[in-house]
Protein backbone atom coordinates (compact mmCIF):
# COMPACT_ATOMS: atom_id res chain seq x y z
CA UNK A 1 0.00 0.00 0.00
CA UNK A 2 0.94 3.10 -1.07
CA UNK A 3 1.97 5.89 1.85
CA UNK A 4 0.99 9.72 2.21
CA UNK A 5 1.74 11.90 -0.41
CA UNK A 6 5.01 14.14 0.36
CA UNK A 7 4.55 17.40 2.45
CA UNK A 8 5.65 19.26 -0.25
CA UNK A 9 2.31 21.34 -2.21
CA UNK A 10 2.12 22.47 -5.39
CA UNK A 11 2.92 25.58 -6.22
CA UNK A 12 1.21 27.49 -8.75
CA UNK A 13 1.26 31.52 -10.16
CA UNK A 14 -1.41 32.33 -12.30
CA UNK A 15 -0.87 35.07 -14.71
CA UNK A 16 -3.48 38.39 -15.81
CA UNK A 17 -6.67 38.22 -13.81
CA UNK A 18 -8.50 35.25 -13.10
CA UNK A 19 -12.45 36.18 -12.64
CA UNK A 20 -13.32 34.81 -8.79
CA UNK A 21 -16.22 33.28 -9.40
CA UNK A 22 -13.81 30.81 -11.72
CA UNK A 23 -11.07 31.09 -9.14
CA UNK A 24 -14.18 29.84 -6.31
CA UNK A 25 -14.82 26.68 -8.45
CA UNK A 26 -11.61 26.00 -8.86
CA UNK A 27 -10.48 25.96 -5.61
CA UNK A 28 -13.69 24.17 -4.15
CA UNK A 29 -13.12 20.91 -7.27
CA UNK A 30 -9.44 20.71 -5.99
CA UNK A 31 -9.69 20.66 -2.08
CA UNK A 32 -12.81 18.38 -2.56
CA UNK A 33 -10.44 16.11 -4.35
CA UNK A 34 -7.43 16.38 -1.66
CA UNK A 35 -10.03 15.51 0.57
CA UNK A 36 -10.80 12.21 -1.77
CA UNK A 37 -7.09 12.03 -1.99
CA UNK A 38 -7.19 12.52 -5.29
CA UNK A 39 -5.27 15.35 -5.86
CA UNK A 40 -1.98 17.00 -4.56
CA UNK A 41 -2.44 20.21 -2.37
CA UNK A 42 -2.08 23.37 -3.34
CA UNK A 43 -0.78 26.49 -3.06
CA UNK A 44 -2.18 29.06 -5.55
CA UNK A 45 -0.87 32.54 -6.46
CA UNK A 46 -3.27 35.06 -8.55
CA UNK A 47 -5.22 38.01 -9.06
CA UNK A 48 -8.49 39.42 -9.32
CA UNK A 49 -10.76 41.63 -11.43
CA UNK A 50 -12.08 44.06 -8.24
CA UNK A 51 -14.82 42.69 -6.93
CA UNK A 52 -16.20 43.07 -3.00
CA UNK A 53 -16.27 39.30 -1.23
CA UNK A 54 -17.92 38.65 1.92
CA UNK A 55 -17.30 36.46 4.65
CA UNK A 56 -19.67 34.74 6.89
CA UNK A 57 -19.53 37.63 9.67
CA UNK A 58 -20.48 40.49 6.98
CA UNK A 59 -22.92 42.97 7.93
CA UNK A 60 -25.30 44.62 5.20
CA UNK A 61 -24.30 47.78 6.42
CA UNK A 62 -20.91 47.71 5.83
CA UNK A 63 -20.93 47.33 1.86
CA UNK A 64 -21.28 51.11 1.74
CA UNK A 65 -21.87 51.21 -2.32
CA UNK A 66 -21.51 48.15 -4.21
CA UNK A 67 -18.75 49.47 -7.15
CA UNK A 68 -17.87 46.25 -8.25
CA UNK A 69 -19.50 42.96 -7.76
CA UNK A 70 -20.34 41.07 -4.65
CA UNK A 71 -19.95 37.70 -4.00
CA UNK A 72 -20.75 35.93 -0.85
CA UNK A 73 -18.12 33.34 0.09
CA UNK A 74 -18.16 30.54 3.05
CA UNK A 75 -14.84 32.06 4.04
CA UNK A 76 -14.72 33.56 7.98
CA UNK A 77 -14.34 37.09 8.28
CA UNK A 78 -16.04 40.20 6.80
CA UNK A 79 -15.93 42.72 3.59
CA UNK A 80 -12.91 42.83 1.81
CA UNK A 81 -11.69 44.01 -1.46
CA UNK A 82 -9.85 41.78 -4.13
CA UNK A 83 -8.62 43.42 -7.09
CA UNK A 84 -5.31 44.38 -9.80
CA UNK A 85 -2.16 45.02 -7.91
CA UNK A 86 -3.46 42.57 -4.70
CA UNK A 87 -1.74 39.27 -4.20
CA UNK A 88 -4.07 36.84 -3.05
CA UNK A 89 -3.24 33.22 -1.76
CA UNK A 90 -5.41 30.35 -1.90
CA UNK A 91 -4.30 27.19 -0.21
CA UNK A 92 -5.74 23.91 -0.40
CA UNK A 93 -4.18 22.14 2.30
CA UNK A 94 -4.72 18.84 4.16
CA UNK A 95 -5.36 19.49 7.75
CA UNK A 96 -6.11 15.55 8.57
CA UNK A 97 -2.03 14.96 7.32
CA UNK A 98 -0.75 18.59 9.42
CA UNK A 99 -2.31 18.10 12.94
CA UNK A 100 -5.73 18.86 12.43
CA UNK A 101 -5.51 22.43 14.27
CA UNK A 102 -7.24 25.38 12.70
CA UNK A 103 -5.90 27.92 14.80
CA UNK A 104 -2.80 27.23 14.76
CA UNK A 105 -3.24 27.10 10.96
CA UNK A 106 -4.17 30.56 11.15
CA UNK A 107 -1.44 31.82 13.04
CA UNK A 108 0.93 30.38 10.51
CA UNK A 109 -0.84 32.00 7.78
CA UNK A 110 -0.22 35.42 9.57
CA UNK A 111 3.41 34.28 10.30
CA UNK A 112 3.62 34.15 6.78
CA UNK A 113 2.66 37.06 5.42
CA UNK A 114 4.30 38.80 8.56
CA UNK A 115 8.08 37.14 7.16
CA UNK A 116 7.33 37.87 3.56
CA UNK A 117 7.03 41.24 4.34
CA UNK A 118 10.13 41.55 6.63
CA UNK A 119 11.33 39.75 3.51
CA UNK A 120 10.60 43.34 1.42
CA UNK A 121 11.70 45.61 4.06
CA UNK A 122 7.89 45.94 5.87
CA UNK A 123 6.92 45.64 9.45
CA UNK A 124 3.86 43.59 9.74
CA UNK A 125 2.26 42.55 12.82
CA UNK A 126 -0.70 41.36 14.18
CA UNK A 127 -3.32 43.29 16.60
CA UNK A 128 -5.76 42.04 19.34
CA UNK A 129 -9.36 42.12 18.29
CA UNK A 130 -8.42 43.12 14.54
CA UNK A 131 -8.13 40.34 11.85
CA UNK A 132 -5.22 40.28 9.10
CA UNK A 133 -1.77 42.12 9.33
CA UNK A 134 -0.89 45.64 10.26
CA UNK A 135 1.90 48.06 9.39
CA UNK A 136 2.03 51.93 10.10
CA UNK A 137 1.68 53.83 7.17
CA UNK A 138 4.35 56.80 6.10
CA UNK A 139 2.17 59.02 8.88
CA UNK A 140 2.56 56.79 11.71
CA UNK A 141 -1.08 55.09 11.57
CA UNK A 142 -1.77 51.31 12.17
CA UNK A 143 -2.55 50.52 8.77
CA UNK A 144 -3.86 47.41 7.15
CA UNK A 145 -1.93 46.00 4.56
CA UNK A 146 -2.57 42.11 4.37
CA UNK A 147 -6.22 40.37 4.94
CA UNK A 148 -6.61 36.41 6.42
CA UNK A 149 -9.63 34.46 5.71
CA UNK A 150 -9.96 30.45 5.86
CA UNK A 151 -12.70 27.82 5.22
CA UNK A 152 -12.10 24.24 6.39
CA UNK A 153 -13.92 21.35 5.09
CA UNK A 154 -13.13 17.66 5.49
CA UNK A 155 -10.38 18.89 7.36
CA UNK A 156 -9.05 20.81 3.88
CA UNK A 157 -8.09 24.82 3.80
CA UNK A 158 -9.77 26.93 1.37
CA UNK A 159 -9.12 30.62 0.93
CA UNK A 160 -5.94 31.84 2.58
CA UNK A 161 -4.44 35.73 2.12
CA UNK A 162 -4.16 38.83 0.40
CA UNK A 163 -1.47 41.13 -0.13
CA UNK A 164 -1.99 44.62 -1.02
CA UNK A 165 0.80 45.47 -2.98
CA UNK A 166 -0.02 48.26 -5.48
CA UNK A 167 -4.03 48.12 -5.37
CA UNK A 168 -6.11 51.42 -6.10
CA UNK A 169 -6.81 52.03 -2.44
CA UNK A 170 -9.93 53.87 -3.25
CA UNK A 171 -11.83 50.59 -4.31
CA UNK A 172 -11.62 49.97 -0.53
CA UNK A 173 -13.89 52.77 0.15
CA UNK A 174 -16.72 50.90 -1.30
CA UNK A 175 -17.27 48.75 2.29
CA UNK A 176 -15.87 49.03 5.65
CA UNK A 177 -13.11 46.84 5.03
CA UNK A 178 -13.24 43.86 7.89
CA UNK A 179 -15.80 45.85 9.96
CA UNK A 180 -12.89 48.14 10.72
CA UNK A 181 -14.24 51.66 9.97
CA UNK A 182 -11.70 53.36 12.26
CA UNK A 183 -8.38 52.17 10.29
CA UNK A 184 -6.82 52.85 7.09
CA UNK A 185 -5.86 50.39 4.78
CA UNK A 186 -2.26 50.67 2.85
CA UNK A 187 -0.23 49.01 0.14
CA UNK A 188 3.82 48.57 -0.45
CA UNK A 189 3.15 51.10 -2.78
CA UNK A 190 1.74 53.46 -0.78
CA UNK A 191 4.49 52.78 2.13
CA UNK A 192 7.07 53.66 -0.70
CA UNK A 193 8.26 49.71 -1.20
CA UNK A 194 9.38 49.51 -4.84
CA UNK A 195 7.94 45.92 -5.25
CA UNK A 196 6.36 44.05 -7.58
CA UNK A 197 3.52 40.58 -7.80
CA UNK A 198 6.76 38.74 -8.77
CA UNK A 199 9.25 40.20 -5.91
CA UNK A 200 5.98 39.35 -3.42
CA UNK A 201 5.79 35.57 -4.59
CA UNK A 202 9.32 35.41 -4.49
CA UNK A 203 8.81 36.50 -0.49
CA UNK A 204 6.16 34.06 -0.12
CA UNK A 205 8.33 31.23 -1.16
CA UNK A 206 11.58 31.89 0.63
CA UNK A 207 8.96 31.52 3.53
CA UNK A 208 7.00 29.18 2.61
CA UNK A 209 8.77 25.94 4.35
CA UNK A 210 8.83 27.84 7.40
CA UNK A 211 5.13 28.44 7.47
CA UNK A 212 4.28 24.95 6.67
CA UNK A 213 6.44 23.45 9.76
CA UNK A 214 5.15 25.80 12.09
CA UNK A 215 1.46 23.34 11.95
CA UNK A 216 2.03 20.93 10.00
CA UNK A 217 2.79 17.66 12.15
CA UNK A 218 2.95 14.63 10.32
CA UNK A 219 1.68 10.85 11.84
CA UNK A 220 5.46 9.56 12.53
CA UNK A 221 5.36 13.34 14.92
CA UNK A 222 1.94 12.26 16.61
CA UNK A 223 2.77 8.48 17.06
Amino acid sequence: MAGPPPLDPEWRVSPGLTPYADALAAMEARAAAVAAGEAHELAWLLEHPPVYTAGTSAAPAELIEARFPVVTTGRGGRYTYHGPGQRVGYLMLDLGRRGRDVRRYVHALEGWVIAALGGLGVEGFTADGRVGIWTLDRAGREAKIGAIGVRVKRWVTLHGLAINVAPDLSHFDGIVPCGLPDYPVTSLAALGIDADLAAVDAALANSFAGFLATFSCTAEKEA
